[in-house]
């Protein structure tokens, strides 16, 4: 049997009551990474699932050497996707959505790590190029976030959140300043890449959702309004 290549990339996925889909994304993930000549990890952060995604990601685990799961006792998207970034061991690291998955983002935004034409990738819903077919109000939500992050602390992009790509050595020292959690952490980790000189390049994404958010758009409103107003204060005051 050959021996396993070093970890050259890691994918952090989080995930919170995702039975539905959890196992056939993964799968298909697995699938899509065979093109690819280079060792790389499965991270699976799960975060207060009350249904069967836990015993799915083990079964996941048990299958796939090169999986691993960990565990947040809440639901709290920033906190698990920190977690997962924390513990990578790939020199480069992409943060994916259980629901997107989507190879087209991996073959564009890994030659440009590699190459080191960038230190992170942003896959942006927002580009003129891309092609965003959520809910209405799922694509609203988006550009009101986009425009308040540009006002409130002068994100120069289009979309901090989604699927990402990084090279973790070089911005290991910028997730460990990144203070907030819940929705906003992403938010914060790109701003932050932004701000401290690093090279940020955004690529289109065609976005299509394999089913409905797990948490509610309007019960995430307050404490999103809430987190961008302490972002704020974190970037333009304390720095």
């Amino acid at each position: 049997m050959p021996e396993p290549k070093p970890v050259k990339l890691t994918i952090v996925i989080p995930v919170y009551n995702e039975e539905l889909i959890l196992f056939g994304s993964v799968e298909q993930l697995v699938n899509n990474m065979k093109r690819f000549d280079f060792g790389y990890e499965i991270i699976l952060t799960e975060n207060g699932s009350t249904d069967q995604t836990v015993a799915i990601a083990h079964q996941l685990a048990k299958k796939h050497p090169f999986v691993t799961v960990l565990h947040h006792p809440e639901p709290d998207y920033g906190a698990a996707l920190k977690h997962g970034i924390q513990v990578a061991k790939g020199d480069y690291v992409i943060c994916d959505e259980i629901d997107l998955c989507d190879a087209r983002f991996y073959e564009a935004a890994i030659p440009i790590l590699f190459e080191g034409r960038a230190d992170m990738v942003v896959g942006s819903k927002a580009l003129a190029q891309s092609q965003d077919d959520r809910p209405f109000m799922r694509r609203v939500a988006t550009k009101t976030l986009n425009g308040m992050l540009r006002y409130g602390v002068g994100f120069r992009g289009t979309d901090t959140h989604g699927l990402k790509a990084f090279n973790r050595l070089r911005l290991q020292s910028v997730v460990e300043r990144c203070r907030l959690t819940k929705d906003l952490f992403a938010s914060e980790f790109v701003i932050r890449t932004e701000r401290m000189g690093y090279t940020v390049t955004e690529i289109p994404l065609q976005v299509r959702e394999m089913r409905a958010p797990s948490i509610n758009l309007y019960r995430r409103v307050p404490k999103a309004l809430k987190d961008l107003a302490r972002l704020v204060v974190l970037i333009r005051i304390k720095g």
